[in-house]
């Protein structure tokens, strides 16, 4: 069974930037896509970015310009580049394939503050 664990989350100020990462086992990992979501208090949880085997990258419309999301295959290892944080970014930050088809790890929290 895949299983995946993210990290690289914490607590930064407004303007600051993160960079996650989600290492997954399994051979699912270097054949599928992938994707980062997050849950902020109170939301649903929300596709923030997914990336192809090939590294084809959709970014949600409102995040474009300030997150990148990339992949080494190699180290079964996916990254979400985060620039020029806002508050409305605080959330849980999971990784998952664009049909939600693993069980989900627990998460990285970025929080940030005004």
């Amino acid at each position: 069974q895949v299983q995946v664990v993210e990290s690289g989350g914490g607590l930064v100020q407004a303007g600051d930037s993160l960079t996650l990462s989600c290492t997954a086992s399994g051979s699912t990992f270097s054949t599928g896509a992938m994707a980062w979501y997050r849950q902020g208090p109170g939301k649903q949880r929300e596709l923030v970015a997914r990336i192809s085997v090939t590294g084809v990258t959709s970014v949600q419309n409102s995040l474009r310009g300030r997150f990148t999301i990339s992949r080494d295959n190699a180290k079964n290892t996916i990254y979400l580049q985060m620039n020029n944080l806002k508050p409305e970014d605080t959330a849980i930050y999971y990784c998952n394939t664009p049909s939600r088809q693993l069980v989900w790890g627990q998460g990285t929290q970025v929080t940030v503050s005004s």
